[in-house]
């Protein structure tokens, strides 16, 4: 796996015409009593890792921290740019990487980015830019319950504070959407959590990781080379 941040400009001229720029997009944002601030962006920048293992002509960018987190506000360190200059951010950065690179793919993990960046891809496309978006599911719980809980397990255990998880709010998240629009995370869950994260395992985590990685390598195999007619 080559990391942009590692090579030189030189290096990575020889490679843009043949290479796609994957940047992993999360959040600073609350995950319970029990994940880091930076679970979002931890498992985008697992996933662009694991696809640069994969295929030669991947090159990963560092990861963009921050993201449309305002519905985490109320709880301490959420750190949110909203939706607009998210959009606007994500505009100006494929523009500039289109300089050097045909293809740029967007991995997010936060589910709060996935409006700005999908018109973001809008309008880059519009102006004849090779952009893609990815943007992980599972079914389960939707936010620091056991599936983010099990993915840390497996990417960053000495993170993860099992000791402090807790139940959070049970109900799907269709049923909670309304009360998540209209007050955030803070009117559903004293906890943050939407989920249960207290059986988490490692190896659930591990098995996840794996699927959401075949995931992504399809979805940019789909896209990199299309069946011929």
């Amino acid at each position: 796996m080559t990391r942009l941040a590692e090579l030189t400009s030189p290096e990575i001229g020889v490679r843009a015409t043949t290479s796609v720029l994957a940047i992993p997009i999360g959040s600073t944002e609350q995950h319970g009593p029990h994940l880091p601030m930076s679970t979002d962006t931890d498992i985008a920048s697992a996933l662009c890792e694991r696809l640069g293992a994969a295929r030669d002509d991947v090159l990963a960018a560092p990861a963009l921290p921050y993201g449309s987190a305002g519905e985490h506000a109320g709880f301490p360190g959420t750190l949110s740019i909203g939706q607009t200059a998210l959009e606007l951010l994500i505009v100006e950065l494929c523009r500039s990487a289109c300089d050097t690179f045909d293809r740029v793919l967007l991995v997010s993990a936060h589910g709060g980015n996935n409006e700005p960046l999908t018109r973001a891809v809008r309008l880059l496309r519009s102006e004849s830019r090779d952009v893609q978006l990815f943007c992980p599911r599972w079914a389960g719980d939707p936010h620091a319950g056991h599936q983010e809980t099990s993915l840390m397990l497996t990417l960053k255990p000495e993170l993860v504070h099992m000791d402090r998880a807790v139940l959070g709010d049970p109900r799907p998240l269709p049923e909670i959407m309304p009360l998540l629009r209209s007050g955030g995370v803070r009117a559903v869950t004293e906890t943050g959590i939407l989920g249960d994260p207290t059986a988490a395992e490692a190896e659930a985590g591990r098995r996840l990781l794996e699927t959401l990685t075949a995931a992504l390598l399809d979805s940019v195999s789909a896209w990199l080379e299309p069946a011929m007619p």
